[in-house]
């Protein structure tokens, strides 16, 4: 009884400040798309001036730039869990703030590499789509289609909050232990964010490819409808 009523809390925390990090992502720590876009062509020396130049990028070029990303992104979760997970239990909440604003600037760094922009409301929207799917949290069309992107990202962000939640309490119960905390927090960091960034590599450069053949077919559909009489 008492150890379901520990989860139980543990887990409240846990939405609580993982839904505090993601609509501090969503609010305030955004990836600067022109910076981003800067560092794509001086860091990772891609031959484009805007994001729909990925398009004609090699895909093996896109994804050696998505695994450097998810590695970059895993080492500074890594070095946070360490540093944080020092206090055990006291430093759990700051921390998945913090890691949960780190998880999603690395979704919206994937989202751009892969071409897609957040500038529009259903830009915007596909985004948190993506990071749903990242957390493994299946979210209705028809949800989004009756809800304009101020409503809609609220709920999408409570959604995976709740799931992640669930994910640290039955992980992060050895944060619990003063000595092992720092390692553990560490190792615990680098594989949640890697694993979110995982799937929502795999949602972008799905959506990418399909966006790509359909780039290649529209001229030989075009072309056949002329020759048609």
């Amino acid at each position: 009884m008492a150890d379901a009523l520990k989860k139980s809390w543990l887990r409240r925390r846990v939405e609580r400040s993982v839904r505090a990090g993601l609509m501090r992502a969503y609010e305030i720590v955004k990836v600067d798309p022109e910076h981003f876009l800067l560092q794509l062509r001086t860091a990772h020396h891609l031959p484009i001036s805007s994001f729909q130049g990925v398009y004609s990028v090699g895909m093996e070029e896109l994804d050696e730039v998505a695994r450097s990303i998810i590695r970059g992104s895993g080492k500074m979760a890594a070095a946070q869990g360490a540093g944080l997970g020092m206090g055990g239990l006291i430093t759990m909440v700051p921390d998945l703030g913090l890691l949960a604003a780190l998880t999603m600037r690395t979704i919206q760094k994937l989202s751009l590499l892969y071409g897609f922009e957040y500038q529009t409301d259903p830009e915007l929207s596909e985004l948190w789509i993506a990071a749903a799917s990242a957390a493994g949290v299946d979210i209705s069309r028809e949800l989004l289609e009756k809800e304009v992107v101020n409503r809609f990202v609220p709920k999408v962000v409570q959604r995976i909050a709740a799931q992640a939640s669930t994910e640290f309490v039955e992980k992060w119960s050895g944060r619990l232990i003063p000595l092992a905390s720092s390692a553990i927090g560490a190792a615990l960091n680098y594989y949640f964010v890697r694993a979110w960034a995982r799937r929502a590599h795999s949602h972008f450069r799905q959506r990418h490819l399909e966006l790509r053949r359909r780039m290649l077919d529209g001229p030989v559909i075009e072309s056949r409808a002329k020759l048609t009489p």
